[in-house]
């Protein structure tokens, strides 16, 4: 066996090692190594603009076909049938492509009725994907809502999966529609970003409690389900503790929530309450949102936040307690099973009805 001293010999020898990747070029330049990273940066940022420009260019494709398609249909009086043949031709032309089928052809058609603007297409619509769209036309009838749901997607980034859990939980209709008293204590772009921040009511079906669960219970299912929890909260929110201890002149306290919010920069206390809302209660946030800008709060963070979330609340009584409350609180109801939402209502066959049909059923086995 060697000794130490010959293996220590025949690794000065070989010279020192080069980390596994590094190119070993005889008269290699200076600055070569990080000339090299520089590249690779810019090749990997060029191949995400590139896909970035493919679905934008596949989008406009879709779009040009469903208008082409809709122009037929108006001017030359065009059936539906000729979207099954026009598939089965496309595919036949284009092998290598996929997109062609009868369905997702009449999508193209939809897509281009529902946003008849070239423009609007090329500066918003298109920077989603074609299956992002696709759910979009499928869930969402209103102009309006259909592009704060595109403008949404793009800002957080969401997937397809969380795209449609936030239209199928009606976020559009719940965002910012807390009462808080933010406007008042608040600085202007600070209340604006923390009354968007909050949702009215909040959706925790996911916790499978039943509706005369304990405050202890549901704080602990939540963090348990943490994931979906800050899925429902919403962009920003990181998961600081559960009975967060503050010590306040000798006494112990501890808060139901504690998150911290990246964007708004500041800390938020959530309290929860499996009844209706009290005024009392605000008196209780607020001596901790004081208690937490003391003794957590950083000098750069803004002023800490509270959230009371309720399981039913008087909005005319939440007025008159924030009305002359001093710290930045807002109040939301939550559902622990999701309502029908009330268009669908009226689509849903009643009792009667569901009894008539199971009748005629019946006769008609008879028979």
């Amino acid at each position: 066996m060697a000794t130490e001293k010959e293996l220590l010999d025949t690794k000065l020898e070989r010279g020192p090692t080069v980390p596994e990747g590094t190119a070993q070029i005889s008269g290699l330049p200076a600055g070569y190594v990080g000339f090299l990273a520089d590249l690779k940066t810019r090749i990997r940022s060029a191949q995400v603009k590139a896909a970035f420009s493919v679905n934008q260019e596949l989008i406009l494709l879709y779009w040009d076909i469903g208008r082409r398609i809709l122009e037929r249909q108006r001017q030359e009086g065009w059936g539906t049938k000729v979207i099954d043949r026009l598939a089965a031709d496309l595919r036949q032309a284009f092998p290598d492509m996929k997109g062609f089928s009868s369905r997702n052809i009449k999508y193209m058609r939809a897509f281009a009725d529902a946003y008849p603007k070239e423009e609007f297409v090329q500066q918003v619509v298109a920077q989603i994907p074609w299956g992002h769209n696709v759910r979009i036309l499928d869930y969402v009838k209103d102009p309006v809502e259909r592009e704060w749901y595109i403008r949404q997607t793009v800002e957080h980034g969401w997937s397809r999966n969380v795209l449609v859990h936030q239209i199928e939980s009606g976020l559009y209709h719940r965002k910012g529609r807390a009462t808080t008293n933010f406007e008042r204590t608040l600085p202007a772009l600070q209340s604006d970003l923390a009354q968007q921040m909050l949702k009215d009511p909040y959706l925790f079906d996911f916790l499978s409690l039943d509706e005369d669960v304990r405050e202890r219970d549901l704080e602990r299912t939540l963090v348990d389900h943490i994931s979906e929890f800050l899925l429902e909260l919403g962009v920003g929110f990181a998961f600081v503790g559960r009975q967060v201890y503050l010590k306040v002149d000798g006494q112990d306290f501890y808060l139901d929530l504690l998150f911290y919010h990246v964007k708004l920069r500041c800390f938020v206390v959530i309290e929860l309450k499996t009844g209706e809302f009290k005024p009392e209660y605000a008196g209780k946030i607020n001596f901790y949102l004081s208690a937490v800008d003391d003794h957590m709060r950083h000098p750069d963070d803004e002023p800490s936040i509270g959230i009371i979330l309720c399981k039913s609340r008087s909005r005319v009584i939440v007025e008159y307690t924030l009305r002359d409350t001093s710290k930045p609180i807002g109040i939301s109801a939550y559902q622990l099973t999701r309502s029908l939402p009330e268009e669908m209502k009226g689509s849903l066959p009643t009792i009667e009805e569901l009894e008539e049909e199971f009748g005629s059923i019946g006769e008609a086995k008879d028979k």
